[in-house]
This record gives C-alpha cells, structure tokens and sequence, in this order.
C-alpha cells in the first residue's frame, strides 16, 4: 500500500469520528430553559387577583353634611325633652329660637357663595350648634321640668320637632324654610309659657285648644314646605 493510499485512509477515519461530535455542538437544543416569569404589581385601585377595580373606601362625611346631621340630632334631642318633660315650654322656646338663628346665619352664608358652604362657613356653624348643643343638656338636667297633660301638647310639638328634622336630613326643607318654621315653634312655646304663668303653672282647656289650632298651622306649613320644589 503506497504512503498516498494510507494518508487518505486515515483522513476518511478522521473525519467519520469528528462528525457527530460537530453534529452535537452545531445542533441548537430542542427544548431551551424557560425564562423565569415575574407578576407584575396590579395597578392602583385594581385587585391583585383578577385585575378588576376595586370599591373605593367609604370617603369621609363633608362638613355640610355635618352640619346638616347635627341640626337633626338637635331637633331630635329638643323633641324628646319636651315628649319627656325636661324641657320646659320657656327652655324649648329659648332653644328653638338659637336654632332659628343659625339656620338663618346658614342661609346668609349660602346666598353669599352661590348656595354654598365654604369651610370657614362650616367651621363656624358647627362651633355654634355646638354651644347650642351645650345649652340643650344644661337645660334638659336642671331641676326644671313641665308636662302636658292629657291633651298630649307636649307630643305634637315632638311630632313638629321631629318632622323638621326628618325635613333637613332629607333636603326637603332649606335652611330659610327651617328657620322660618323654628321661629313659629318658638313663638308657640313661648306662648304656652305665658299662659301657664298667668294660670299658677296650668293650661286652661281654652288654651290648650288655642296652642293645638297653632300646632295645626304649623303642621301645614312643615308640610307645605317639605313638598315644594326647593331642595336643599
């Protein structure tokens, strides 16, 4: 065998045992490692599951709101000393005269700043009904006490005083028409006040039909004003 013949043999051996290893090493693998994932942070105001929005928490009271619940909690703690008797008719009138006053400041405030409140405006009243508050529970335990009697006075000036009240908490009644109507409860109470003194602390029956024909006037006018188109 000529020394060309076996060199050919040799490199023919040479390339039969290279191949698969550059088969191997050219090949790409038929399944590459994954990359790893990552969850991205859910957006603001979105659940972290689902991705769908979530309900806001329950934002806070505004003032106005405030200041309207806290005249109906007045109005509801008045009806109830003159239903119970700590308040006496002279107390309640006294009361509902101030809650007049501020429901009237109110609508000065309002007609000022095109129907609305500024935080200045709400400070300020919130600071009265609170004196106000102050006088209601002075009043209602001092030694002072007066009931009706058996013609239930006392009740249907709850029942007003109560109405009113149902009147700002829904918005029926605006601060004008609640002032207005306070200032009637007052002139009522203040009346029953004077005949009781002229009468050793009594009502004549003359007169307690007198105050229930008032009461009837005023039923209608809270009535009236709850169902016109004025809202607050």
């Amino acid at each position: 065998m000529t020394n060309y013949t076996k060199m050919a043999l040799l490199s023919a051996a040479l390339s039969a045992f290279l191949l698969p290893a550059a088969a191997q090493t050219s090949t790409a693998p038929a399944n590459p490692p994954t990359a790893p994932t990552t969850t991205a942070a859910p957006a603001p105001g979105t659940s972290p599951t689902s991705g769908a929005p979530t309900s806001p928490a329950t934002p806070p009271q505004n003032g106005y709101k405030t200041v309207n619940q806290r005249k109906q909690i007045q109005q509801n703690r008045i009806a109830n000393g003159v239903d119970n008797g700590s308040l006496t008719a002279g107390e309640a009138g006294s009361l509902e005269k101030k809650e007049s006053q501020i429901n009237q400041e109110e609508n000065t405030m309002k007609s000022e700043d095109n129907g609305h409140l500024t935080s200045a405006d709400r400070t300020a009243l919130e600071q009265q009904q609170k004196g106000l508050s102050q006088q209601i529970y002075q009043d209602k335990h001092n030694a002072a006490t007066q009931y009706d009697g058996s013609q239930k006075i006392g009740q249907r000036s709850e029942n007003q005083q109560d109405r009113i009240g149902q009147g700002i908490k829904s918005g029926q009644l605006t601060a004008g028409e609640a002032s207005n109507l306070e200032n009637k409860e007052a002139a009522i109470n203040q009346e029953k006040q004077a005949d009781r003194a002229a009468n050793g602390g009594h009502l004549t029956q003359q007169q307690k039909n007198q105050i229930n024909q008032q009461q009837n006037k005023v039923s209608k006018q809270i009535y009236k004003d709850k169902h016109n188109n004025k809202k607050q």
